[in-house]
């Protein structure tokens, strides 16, 4: 896989749509537009991370966090997906201080309350990062029986806090296989984003699954 070229593609389209970001008297849409921008500035610290530029992983996704964070204030109610990405850029980057700000404002914003399978996979997620494995258990155990959100991601989250080494091990690998099996990736940046950030969270617990992939670093 071409990642410089790649990354260089989301760098063009980060730029592109920072030359057109519409004014704050529109406001719908420039949180569209700094959501487009979001997820550029996502790819290329993706693709930063695969090909091992560890600077421009930590620019590139410091931007994401940035522009999501941007947007949701006049983001639909529900727009769950700009706190969860913001968390995992932090993550990824290795920002321990920052991930643990994205998680509690994803929380404060009623992540743990949401009736959506989203909302409450955020505040899995949120609670997962701050180490609260009581709070991520009961979030994770309301996601996994939906059949409108992917069980193996919620499963993965669970079996972290409940320290189930084996259980968890077999979720993750079923994280990786869902990703192997897509045809499309967001900004078509074919990585395992997901296993990554489950993996170093569980890291925090002790332990982590051997995982090889084309999709992974």
């Amino acid at each position: 896989m071409e990642w410089d070229e790649l990354g260089a593609r989301a760098v063009a389209r980060y730029r592109d749509g920072e030359a057109r970001l519409p004014d704050a008297e529109d406001a719908d849409a420039r949180q569209r537009q700094l959501t487009r921008m979001g997820n550029a500035a996502w790819a290329a610290g993706l693709c930063a991370l695969m090909a091992g530029r560890s600077d421009d992983v930590h620019e590139w996704l410091d931007r994401a966090v940035q522009r999501y964070r941007e947007s949701f204030e006049n983001a639909p109610p529900g727009s769950w997906g700009r706190p969860i990405a913001a968390m995992k850029a932090r993550v990824l980057a290795g920002d321990d201080a920052g991930a643990a700000d994205a998680a509690r404002w994803a929380l404060d914003a009623g992540a743990g309350e949401a009736e959506s399978p989203i909302g409450r996979y955020a505040a899995a997620l949120a609670s997962s990062i701050l180490g609260e494995w009581d709070d991520a258990r009961v979030h994770a155990d309301a996601v996994r029986v939906r059949d409108d959100f992917p069980a193996e991601v919620a499963d993965a989250l669970a079996f972290i806090a409940a320290e189930d080494v084996v259980g968890y091990v077999d979720a993750v690998e079923r994280v990786l296989e869902s990703f192997e099996r897509r045809e499309a990736y967001l900004e078509d940046v074919p990585v395992a984003d997901t296993v990554l950030v489950l993996q170093s969270i569980a890291r925090k617990r002790g332990f982590e699954a051997e995982l090889e992939s084309a999709l992974l670093p």
